[in-house]
């Protein structure tokens, strides 16, 4: 048997498994500087929406915000992982993610043959927010968190449409608020009740105290990972983002090696995947 007739049976069973099933993949880190790896993601999502899937993307841009920050001589200050939001800071949020990062996902994604709707979450109300409490008594100015989803706004987009989202949500007093990408894509894959979601990283995927991958874990598994110490640092947030989705309704979480092409059809239609799975079975 051929190799790519192997990979194509061994496929078979997922296609068939996730059509039609809700799946949302939070894009960044490595993924979205890289020209070879953008294109391969592009294609991932066309591919996945072409067998029958529902992707939804949720993206970020740090660094393309800072690039942004840079030519207006703007510094930026981060406490506690988050970037201080004054309202200049929250104006070039606004235009680069929900414009051009938005945009360029949109275009490669048609470019590939797919069809997608560029949004961002305070289009039609579709990410209510509330202002995140200061972070060592700084106050971080216009970040937020989700306080609600409005799922019709996706819902209601024509079939064969892919969303592609910007983490931008909207407080009840008007005002834009950034948030998270990691928690803006849990909070939709929990409000659709997702199948999966996913989430791309410049890391392999969860490791144990040896550094060794650990593919597979159940929610309980994983408290005691957290209690233990053995996730810390810059991956505690996305593992509690992944523990909350898949406590809340979806299926499986997974965190991803976006520095491997084609990261995301590797882990969704292969046996051995690229990450690490988190689920409540």
């Amino acid at each position: 048997m051929s190799e790519i007739t192997r990979v194509l049976i061994e496929a078979l069973p997922y296609i068939q498994r996730f059509k039609d099933k809700t799946i949302v993949i939070k894009y960044g880190g490595n993924a979205m500087i890289d020209e070879q790896l953008k294109s391969s993601f592009a294609r991932d999502i066309v591919l996945m929406k072409s067998v029958g899937m529902q992707p939804i993307v949720v993206h970020g841009g740090g660094p393309q915000i800072g690039e942004a920050l840079e030519k207006l001589n703007k510094e930026t200050q981060f406490v506690g992982g988050m970037r201080v939001t004054d309202a200049q800071t929250m104006q070039a949020v606004e235009e680069v993610l929900g414009g051009v990062v938005n945009g360029e996902i949109v275009e490669l994604i048609s470019k590939h043959g797919g069809q997608a709707q560029g949004l961002s979450g305070s289009d039609g109300n579709l990410i209510a927010a509330t202002k995140l409490g200061g972070n060592n008594g700084v106050d971080l100015g216009f970040v937020g968190v989700v306080s609600g989803v409005k799922t019709e706004v996706i819902l209601k987009l024509e079939a064969g449409i892919i969303p592609v989202i910007a983490p931008i949500g909207v407080g009840a007093d008007g005002e834009s608020y950034n948030i998270n990408a990691d928690l803006v894509a849990g909070a939709i894959a929990q409000s659709l009740n997702a199948e999966k979601l996913i989430l791309l990283t410049n890391t392999k995927g969860l490791l144990d105290a040896d550094g060794n991958l650990l593919s597979g874990l159940d929610a309980s598994a994983t408290d005691k990972l957290i209690a233990a110490g053995t996730i810390h640092g810059g991956m505690l947030p996305k593992i509690d983002c992944a523990l909350s989705a898949v406590k809340h309704g979806v299926k499986a979480a997974h965190i991803i090696d976006g520095r491997v092409p084609h990261a995301v059809l590797l882990e969704v239609f292969t046996d051995d995947g690229v990450g690490t799975l988190i689920s409540n079975e």
